[in-house]
């Protein structure tokens, strides 16, 4: 795995699956709250007039040149849940996140946030 830092870096730069199709461009990383490890980055996506951003975990992902190879496949991300592009992920909606890609969902031991945008 990369370091948060470096991959805000990449905010930007194209997305694109694991077959290399492009899904969109990197606009956040999420980290984990517990560990302070990137979990989450937000993708633009859709027409110019009606972008949103669409949340893909960053497990098994890997950085290139001006790229970011996610795990998952484009259409998966694509119909992930999203918010619109100065939107904000509230709480209650971060386990729907979690759902779409069958990903185990935990708060903190005080019912606390699983993530944070950096």
């Amino acid at each position: 795995m990369f370091e948060a830092e470096d991959i805000r870096d990449w905010r930007g730069h194209d997305v694109v699956d694991h077959e290399r199709h492009k899904i969109g461009v990197l606009e956040a990383v999420y980290v984990d709250t517990a560990t302070d490890q990137p979990a989450f980055a937000t993708v633009t996506v859709g027409l110019p007039t009606r972008h949103r951003l669409v949340f893909v975990p960053l497990g098994g992902a890997t950085v290139g040149p001006g790229y970011l190879k996610v795990a998952y496949d484009k259409k998966q991300v694509k119909e992930a849940p999203s918010i619109g592009t100065d939107g904000e992920l509230l709480a209650q909606d971060e386990k729907s996140v979690f759902a779409h890609y069958e990903l185990a969902y935990r708060t903190g031991a005080g019912g606390e946030r699983c993530l944070a945008r950096r």
